[in-house]
């Protein structure tokens, strides 16, 4: 009988923590540091997560654009109020970029929200900062798996695009297989160093699966 004060207070703290944390503003639309530009492997998607309906997996990608996120230097703001739609016209323009009208959609509601940006800006900066990026030949036509070591990726990443930082380049790997790259910007989308919690994941050595 004595038990049942101290469970009620205990299921009482708890509605009332999960309430409060409900209830936390989730980011502030243009309130952050910079940008990261995340570049997906593709095959590595597909390999892993395909659905057969998805154009990405049906045609032979690379690397595509997975997202342009407003990144803090610890943390990073997602899911900022906003009502805007993507258009139909922006999508279609970014399908050959960024292959997935449900990622482009995903990545809006929950990244380009919190830009201050509207969606044809926030996905114009997307496109523009992919675009300023020179990915070498060897990675763009990948007919059979590679090993490489990860100090000569983003070697070469460096080599083909001078203006990049060596802090600011950071690889990401599921196991020994690389997942994605992500390169930090300035607001102005010019390269900058990654803040203290974006960390390489990847190994000395990774795998990159073919390009079919």
């Amino acid at each position: 009988m004595k038990r049942r004060p101290v469970i009620a207070t205990l299921l009482l703290l708890f509605a009332f923590t999960a309430t409060a944390r409900d209830d936390r503003p989730r980011g502030t639309a243009g309130i952050f540091d910079y940008y990261v530009l995340s570049l997906s492997w593709s095959p590595e998607y597909c390999a892993t997560t395909r659905r057969d309906d998805e154009l990405q997996c049906a045609r032979p990608y690379a690397f595509v654009a997975h997202g342009l996120w407003p990144q803090n230097e610890r943390g990073w703001p997602q899911d900022c109020e906003s009502r805007e739609r993507v258009p139909d016209a922006t999508i279609n323009r970014l399908l050959p970029i960024m292959p997935s009208k449900g990622l482009i959609i995903h990545e809006w509601r929950k990244h380009g929200t919190c830009s201050g940006l509207g969606a044809d800006g926030y996905f114009a900066a997307l496109e523009r900062s992919y675009r300023a990026i020179r990915i070498p030949d060897r990675y763009q036509r990948l007919p059979q798996t590679l090993t490489v070591d990860a100090a000569r990726l983003r070697s070469d990443l460096l080599q083909a695009n001078p203006a990049l930082r060596s802090d600011g380049v950071v690889l990401q790997c599921a196991g020994r297989y690389l997942q994605e790259v992500r390169i930090c910007l300035d607001r102005s989308l010019s390269p900058r160093a990654c803040g203290r919690d974006l960390r390489n994941r990847c190994g000395d050595s990774l795998v990159l699966r073919p390009v079919r």
